[in-house]
């Protein structure tokens, strides 16, 4: 009988420490699944991080890079990006588009993104490219310098929850520009097996804006 007393408190220690915490990780972790897959918190994040839903025109088209796969191939952002990119071209009114965004060795996201525009038909003359920028700020930087001396109407394409950061960050170095984001996240969370890389997506992002704010760099 002593000895089954002795055993009871570790027993509850057990549970105590151990197994309720894990219950109750367990349902949190359950109950975000549902808010995420089920409720529209994505959509409305995004769409909070975009701001203003607007297809501006202008004279010069600034795209930012987003990822770059091995050999130079560009990434799933950077090709969604160009695709728009292109629409907008198409669109008609922009006379230059740049494209800013570095990457590994000798292969730049923005290379590859203008190899895929002279492709689809856009003229090779009428794109700049700003192939050192690996940050967003950096895209700001440099680009303010690439168009220091370009005059027109400025107009900037990204992702829809990358926007607020890359517009702060291009006001935050003197550059003006009218943000024109396009359905990213938006897009994915149309379908429930995207509503989670999305998710992770939008939680990366507004770490990042954290950061920024406390470099002061927006």
């Amino acid at each position: 009988m002593g000895h089954s007393n002795q055993k009871l408190p570790k027993r509850s220690r057990w549970f105590r420490f151990v197994l309720r915490p894990a219950a109750f990780f367990c349902m949190g972790l359950g109950a975000l699944f549902v808010v995420v897959t089920v409720t529209p918190l994505a959509f409305w994040w995004a769409t909070a991080l975009a701001g203003p839903w607007e297809d501006p025109s202008g004279d010069v088209l600034i795209v930012l890079g987003g990822s770059i796969q091995d050999y130079g191939m560009v990434g799933g952002s950077s090709h969604w990006r160009t695709v728009y990119a292109l629409q907008a071209w198409k669109e008609g009114g922009f006379r230059e588009i740049v494209l800013t965004g570095g990457g590994p060795e000798n292969h730049s996201v923005a290379a590859a993104m203008r190899d895929f525009l002279v492709c689809q038909g856009v003229p090779r003359e009428a794109i700049r490219l700003e192939t050192r920028a690996n940050s967003t700020r950096e895209n700001a930087l440099y680009t303010k310098e690439l168009l220091s001396d370009v005059p027109g109407r400025k107009v900037l394409l990204t992702s829809d929850y990358h926007m607020f950061r890359a517009h702060s960050a291009f006001k935050k170095v003197g550059l003006e520009i009218l943000p024109r984001p396009y359905p990213d996240v938006r897009k994915r969370v149309t379908r429930w097996i995207g509503c989670w890389p999305a998710f992770l997506d939008l939680v990366t992002e507004t770490a990042k804006i954290v950061y920024y704010f406390a470099r002061g760099w927006i």
